[in-house]
């Protein structure tokens, strides 16, 4: 995945060759507010915690996420950016967001991911090992979506998860500068589609 550096963001610092039991004493000593621990593999990230870029557009897509889960009926929670972890995948990732697309679920369906600097671990390889279903990334302004199949992720069209959803209205309202100005014109281009009128 190619990155463009959006704006002035810290790259992470990446140390390598840890165990799990390392990486969790690590854990406890630089867990503080501003900072944020991934790790994959041995390898252990260390970011500081995203500026405003990053928020604004996390939290519009999430806006506009929520809205198309209810217009469409769906039973869903919101998971934010809880920590995802398991030792045997040598693997913790906290999401820019997240979704339970179902009830009782032990990992979220759909994670999203907001790049606005480069470097650190392979996020996707990440997902991968805790087996989340699809990730949607936003990088260079455009939303991509990557659904997991035997192999890893695979980059498609549409949402699978979602198919019906429209990528390219995502990507116009995510870049429109009011947000309550981006939530009107999405809900309004939802209710006057085509498929959506009675």
């Amino acid at each position: 995945m190619t990155v463009t550096l959006l704006e002035i963001e810290a790259e992470p610092i990446l140390i390598n060759q840890l165990t799990w039991r390392e990486f969790k004493a690590v854990e406890q000593l630089i867990s503080r507010p501003g900072v944020r621990l991934s790790f994959l593999a041995g390898i252990l990230e260390i970011r500081k915690v995203p500026g405003r870029k990053h928020e604004t557009v996390k939290k519009r897509l999430a806006a506009l996420l929520e809205i198309y889960l209810e217009f469409l009926g769906l039973d869903f929670t919101p998971t934010g950016s809880m920590t995802l972890e398991s030792e045997s995948g040598e693997v913790k990732r906290e999401a820019d967001e997240s979704y339970e697309l179902s009830p009782n679920r032990e990992r979220p369906d759909l994670v999203i991911e907001v790049v606005v600097s480069s470097g650190g671990i392979d996020k996707l390889e990440a997902y991968k090992r805790l087996n989340i279903p699809e990730v949607w990334v936003w990088v260079d302004n455009q939303l991509s979506f990557y659904i997991l199949g035997n192999d890893g992720y695979a980059t498609a069209t549409n949402s699978q998860l979602l198919p019906n959803l429209d990528r390219d209205l995502l990507n116009r309202c995510i870049e429109v500068a009011n947000h309550a100005q981006a939530l009107r014109e999405f809900r309004a281009a939802m209710i006057n589609s085509p498929g959506n009128r009675e």
